[in-house]
């Protein structure tokens, strides 16, 4: 191949990555860091969160979710600092960083499916919540109005999504993250601040019970092992961080990672702020009788309720739309790249109409928000966010036989290795126990 063949195929591949979603715009601010990271991490997982304390018990289940806030914060420090580990390069994408680490094709086999399962299991978990919240909301307003069917509600919160997926990078989502960031200092956190005040206000019900709400030990260690994933869920972020920071830009002497960083201290503040009220006061409150949303628990102030309701729409509608840009990206990446088809509008409608049809028709297929969780937090979160990442460190950096980063990965990696396996057994046993009673687009 000669220069001038180089220079093209060059000029080519710069052409279609600055069409692909992720690296077409490189001009944010820290801020849009933290607002991309809060609404990519505080989602629905905290709205069951009490549900998976009840699961869990007192004493394991703060444990449990400190745990987790530590571990997370770790791993996803590790992300960031590896984005630019090699000079000159950045590894824009989560499955760029596995490729280096371990290989070009076992890099791709071991991340991208992992990721993928991760992404459009969080939007599909997202359409459900949208659409419950909405049918929440409608039943709040409208207590004698005829009942309306779970489906339908799901359809009009993807009606939203049709029309917002069609914005053509991160940067060009960052009104849409701001609005629902902007829910997170004042809804996210409203929302999570509404379930435990009005739980306060209610007060600890007559008839709480504290003890695990199963009648026989094996019914309480599948619960126990649910809640694990439902817990897991709540730590999201991780999938789409590296895709995030690869819209800030960089220089030797002003690195990425950087902004960076004070996105994500400022995102893990405000997670700290709405998980641990939300899942201590509401486990106190209504103890083992709570729902896995805590709002679908809370019934007055009726006008609070409500609020809350759609503060949950206009959030998971930015956190959908977060998680929808990464995977927009690899079926862009795919279909440029691989297929051969040319960048167009055309191709960028018909990928992320169909795969928002897609969400939408699974979500009204399956609306088990609980069991769903507690899932995909086990089986693919766990991976992704509790222990890959210090995988991928130690095969990089190489630190030495039992120094503290040695250690420190692998008490990660057991415990991740542990929620992965356990997790999604007793969360599958919930969704086989829903699907007994529930009939198809209920």
């Amino acid at each position: 191949m000669g220069i001038g063949d180089e220079r093209e195929k060059d000029a080519r591949e710069k052409a279609i990555d600055d069409w692909l979603p992720i690296t077409s715009s490189r001009n944010a601010k820290w801020w849009y860091s933290a607002f991309h990271n809060v609404t990519a991490m505080v989602g629905a997982g905290v709205l069951s969160l009490p549900y998976a304390m009840a699961g869990l018990g007192w004493g394991p289940g703060v444990v449990i979710l400190v745990l987790s806030w530590i571990i997370t914060l770790y791993t996803l420090w590790q992300m960031v600092e590896m984005h630019e580990m090699v000079p000159g390069k950045r590894f824009d994408r989560y499955h760029e960083l596995g490729q280096y680490a371990f290989g070009e094709k076992l890099g791709l086999w071991i991340v991208v499916p992992q990721q993928v399962i991760v992404e459009v299991g969080v939007d599909i978990a997202y359409m459900i919540t949208g659409g419950k919240s909405l049918q929440k909301f409608h039943n709040t307003v409208c207590p004698d109005c005829k009942p309306i069917r779970t489906t339908y509600f799901i359809m009009i919160f993807a009606s939203v999504h049709f029309v917002l997926s069609h914005l053509p990078n991160f940067n060009s989502i960052s009104g849409v993250s701001f609005a629902a960031a902007v829910m997170s200092l004042t809804q996210n956190c409203n929302y999570s601040t509404i379930a435990w005040t009005t739980s306060s206000h209610k007060g600890v019900q007559s008839d709480v019970q504290y003890s695990y709400k199963a009648a026989t030990t094996f019914g309480r260690v599948f619960a126990f092992l649910s809640a694990l994933g439902d817990v897991a869920f709540a730590y999201a972020g991780h999938n789409v961080v590296l895709e995030i920071q690869a819209t800030i830009p960089s220089t030797p002497e002003k690195p990425s990672k950087a902004p960076m960083w004070k996105g994500v201290i400022f995102a893990y503040i405000v997670v700290a702020l709405c998980y641990f009220p939300v899942a201590v006061i509401g486990n106190w409150m209504f103890g083992n009788s709570v729902a896995d949303n805590i709002l679908i628990t809370l019934e007055k102030p009726r006008w609070l309720i409500a609020a809350a309701d759609m503060f949950v729409v206009i959030h998971v509608i930015g956190s959908y739309q977060i998680y929808a840009m990464s995977v927009f990206d690899m079926l862009e990446s795919l279909l440029v790249k691989k297929l051969k088809f040319a960048p167009s509008f055309k191709l960028r409608l018909i990928t992320h109409t169909l795969y928002v049809a897609f969400t939408m028709f699974i979500g009204m297929l399956i609306p088990f928000f609980g069991s769903l969780l507690g899932f995909l937090g086990g089986l693919v979160f766990a991976p992704t966010t509790y222990f890959l990442p210090c995988i991928m460190w130690p095969a990089v950096y190489k630190p030495r036989r039992f120094s503290l980063s040695w250690l420190a990965n692998w008490i990660c990696i057991i415990l991740g290795l542990a929620l992965m396996i356990l997790a999604p057994i007793g969360a599958l046993r919930q969704i086989i126990l829903s699907a007994k009673t529930y009939k198809l687009f209920s």
